[in-house]
């Protein structure tokens, strides 16, 4: 007995390292591998074909309801009729996990194999719709909005794997996560009101309700227990859960010349959510609560528009992501539990360039291009490797066709190009030689939406 327990003490070591590398490595995939795909962080670019077209800038440029009512409230004013829209997004996103440690390397007396592998994610076709209406009051500088989009979300399935070290089995059956599915849906509900206070100013507000639903199996959020005594302590599950609510404000300016240029911008509060809760249960089957905070960041917008060229407008927006003071991705690492903390991002800067041309009275064409920074520096990275921050470009291309009375249908077609990231396993002590973790990630969007002008 005495020998058996000496030969699992250092498997149990490397267990755990490889355990909390991988929970990291985990909630980086969880909170936005796909939302990355086509958003900056958490944050989805566009919410409308139109919107999305244009690469997301429409902070100084209202030319839909959409991404009016979400960009800057005080643009609807600005908006040449009222509107209702409808749209849905389909991201077919594109994620590859793979990892590689020299068994050698964790000490305990392990032979020195390299142990190496990859997995792909099938997350399938993702959904996201979208749904705004704008009421311009006739002589009057009142106008009201109401809209309901998907802001963010993901959803991977990464299967268990006898190779890919993160994927293998849970202790004692292996050394990581095991079948790693996820998933992350919020969408959000904006009553909104611009207030014209001269011909050339407008000031617009919007209260914001969002809801929330997160799960994920094995739940790498929660502490690991070892109720069963069997000296390997393992994740439980958290799924089934219920939709969580929170909510927050946005406000925002727009002001226009004679000349063509026009100039907004918008504060987007955070978005405070309740504690997500999961109904789980421990190694043996008993019930336990696992409680996780995690809400929306504070994004500030500021943009510009011309519209000086006959039948061109052009637009430029650049957002500020204040993630480093988000409860869930401004602290790091795990509690005295052995809970997960958070993922020590970073604030980020994104830019996005947006350019429509009528062709006629019916058919406009747009494009957009979109950049925005890793918030993950190089101290942090290797706890981040599946972050879905590696993808930082994109474009755009949409068109849109008036087809009846003032009905429009557009359709959006986004490619968001492939990135890698690697990075090293780390214990407490610091990187472990001979180990790496590689997460790849691209992905291609088609958005179609109707809309009606009255």
């Amino acid at each position: 007995m005495a020998s058996s327990s000496k030969q699992a003490a250092p498997k149990q070591v490397a267990c755990g390292i490889v355990l909390r590398i991988g929970a990291l490595a985990a909630l980086a995939v969880l909170v936005g591998i796909d939302s990355s795909a086509s958003g900056q962080g958490v944050a989805f670019r566009g919410v409308s074909p139109v919107n999305q077209s244009m690469a997301g800038a429409s902070t100084a440029c209202p030319i839909d309801s959409a991404g009016a009512i979400h960009w800057n409230p005080a643009t609807i004013s600005g908006l040449p009729s009222s509107d209702i829209s409808f749209g849905m997004e389909l991201i077919l996103p594109s994620a590859e996990l793979s990892s590689r440690i020299n068994a050698g390397a964790l000490g305990g007396g392990f032979p020195p194999v390299t142990l190496a592998g990859s997995e792909r994610s099938e997350s399938g076709a993702i959904p996201v719709p979208s749904m705004a209406f704008v009421h311009k009051e006739q002589d009057s500088p009142w106008s009201y909005g109401l809209g309901l989009f998907g802001i963010g979300g993901s959803s991977v399935n990464f299967p268990a794997s006898l190779t890919d070290p993160i994927l293998t089995p849970q202790p004692p059956n292996g050394l990581g996560l095991g079948r790693l599915s996820a998933n992350v849906d919020i969408l959000q509900l904006a009553p909104t009101v611009s207030y014209e206070l001269t011909q050339r100013l407008a000031v617009g507000l919007a209260p914001t309700v969002t809801i929330a639903r997160l799960y994920a199996s094995p739940l790498f959020l929660a502490a690991r227990d070892d109720v069963n005594s069997d000296g390997f302590p393992t994740f439980p599950t958290g799924v089934g859960t219920r939709y969580h609510w929170g909510g927050g404000f946005q406000v925002g300016l727009y002001y226009t010349t004679d000349c063509g240029w026009h100039f907004g911008t918008s504060v987007k509060s955070p978005q405070w959510m309740e504690p997500f809760r999961f109904r789980s249960e421990d190694e043996l089957g008993r019930p336990q609560t696992v409680h996780f905070h995690l809400n929306y960041p504070l994004i500030v917008s500021v943009g510009a528009s011309y519209a000086g060229f006959e039948n061109w407008i052009f637009a430029c927006d650049v957002r500020y992501f204040d993630y480093a003071n988000t409860t869930g991705f401004g602290s790091s690492g795990f509690g005295p539990d052995g809970a997960l903390t958070g993922l020590a991002w970073n604030n980020i800067m994104s830019v996005a360039f947006g350019a429509q041309r009528q062709i006629t009275d019916r058919l406009s064409v747009r494009g957009g291009y979109s950049f925005n920074e890793n918030p993950i520096d190089s101290d942090a990275e290797q706890f981040n490797v599946a972050s879905p921050l590696i993808v930082k470009h994109s474009l755009h291309a949409g068109l849109s066709y008036v087809f009846a009375d003032n009905w429009i249908a557009a359709v959006t077609y986004s490619h968001f190009f492939e990135n890698e990231v690697t990075g090293p396993l780390h214990s407490a002590l610091g990187p472990i030689p001979g180990t790496s973790v590689t997460s790849t990630a691209s992905a291609d969007t088609i958005y179609i939406g109707f809309s009606k002008r009255f």
